[in-house]
């Protein structure tokens, strides 16, 4: 039932948000039969976050609309990846924060089994500080689920 190392999809979720080739990186996944996407989302609220990177696996198919399953799988991915961005303090405006993110959402099987099913990872890359020009620094974070 192991899980096989190239087929990491944590990984390959940050991999694909950091690439300088993006295309490529989608590409190398969709032959695995993965499916995933890419976005940007700034904001000082956090249900904005949550809001963008949802319509985004929706519009793109990575989850489906009318399962509700999928979309609780993929909320609580965001919400750990947003942990990681906000330092486990999932607050932005209420504390003078405010976020400038790229995304990527990826959905997959990471075993070997095909039986285990599939997983959603969110990566999460960008800024995050006071909502002043300059007072930001850089933050990653990265939130997986199974569906």
């Amino acid at each position: 039932m192991g899980l096989d190392k190239d087929r990491r999809i944590g990984r390959h979720a940050i991999l694909l948000l950091l690439s300088e080739d993006p295309l490529h990186q989608l590409s190398k996944l969709e032959k695995s039969n993965w499916k995933a996407c890419l976005g940007k989302v700034g904001s000082m609220e956090a249900h904005k976050v949550v809001a963008a990177i949802e319509t985004a696996a929706k519009k793109n198919q990575i989850i489906k609309t009318d399962v509700y399953r999928e979309s609780h799988a993929l909320y609580h991915a965001i919400i750990e990846a947003l942990h990681g961005v906000t330092r486990g303090q999932v607050q932005l405006g209420s504390v003078h924060r405010t976020v400038g993110l790229t995304f990527a959402v990826l959905r997959g099987n990471p075993y070997e089994n095909e039986h285990e099913g599939d997983w959603l990872a969110v990566s999460l890359y960008g800024t995050i500080g006071a909502p002043v020009k300059g007072s930001e620094h850089e933050a990653i974070g990265l939130g997986i689920n199974h569906i």
